[in-house]
């Protein structure tokens, strides 16, 4: 039987990509929506089973406060967060708050969907593998955390800094052209290269990484216009 829920993150693109994925898959999706801010009012408003929260940055203070108001308002809702390889900070802040489950970003939609099933029974849904990199921080703490979004924003150039931020958007390879007054072409050019940098083979892998990893919030294209 499938699961009845919401999807919220704060880029819009990625929480309509997991709908379509999970819809697919027999799972009745009630919303698809962003931002996460607005959670709360989705999961009051639909009542879902389940609701799969995305987030890029789990170890910021107040980021799971919307979890606290839903378990609150709908306690028997369970939330199951979706983010980028959390640090021991980040897991014990979304389990605090009231989280079943915690999935990492780069996990198949098999391993989403095993852990939505799991937190609508009721069961804690977080892979082992998670918990043990989590005791292993705690026990041994790296003097220097590694930023992965920093690491790959390194890569790229400025001109693909802005390609990826409109393929974050959305845009198309007409609409990137028109907006940096480029041609198609070349557009198309700098996107292929923006998926190769990357390591990953599709638009929507882009958006997602960049997006996990907090690259698009550290991401400051130039003014927009033809270079």
């Amino acid at each position: 039987m499938g699961v009845r829920l919401v999807v919220v993150d704060d880029h819009r693109l990625l929480a309509e990509a997991l709908a379509s994925a999970l819809k697919l898959r027999g799972h009745r999706v009630l919303a698809a929506a962003a931002p996460v801010a607005g959670a709360a009012e989705l999961v009051v408003s639909r009542a879902p089973e389940v609701c799969l929260l995305g987030t890029a940055a789990p170890a910021e203070p107040g980021v799971f406060d919307v979890v606290v108001r839903i378990k609150r308002e709908r306690p028997q809702v369970a939330v199951v967060v979706l983010g980028p390889v959390p640090s021991p900070r980040g897991i014990a802040a979304a389990f605090a708050a009231g989280a079943s489950g915690y999935v990492r970003h780069d996990e198949r939609i098999e391993g989403v969907e095993r852990a939505l099933v799991k937190a609508r029974a009721g069961e804690s849904a977080v892979a082992p593998q998670l918990l043990q990199s989590a005791f292993a921080e705690l026990l041994h703490p790296s003097a220097q955390p590694d930023d992965e979004g920093q690491r790959l924003l390194r890569l790229l150039t400025q001109r693909e800094v802005e390609v990826l931020v409109r393929v974050a958007e959305g845009e198309d390879t007409r609409l990137i052209a028109a907006g940096m007054g480029i041609a198609p072409s070349t557009a198309r050019t700098h996107v292929q290269r923006v998926l190769m940098k990357l390591g990953v083979g599709s638009r929507l892998e882009a958006a997602a990484l960049a997006a996990r990893t907090g690259l698009l919030d550290r991401a400051v294209p130039g003014p927009r216009g033809p270079f």
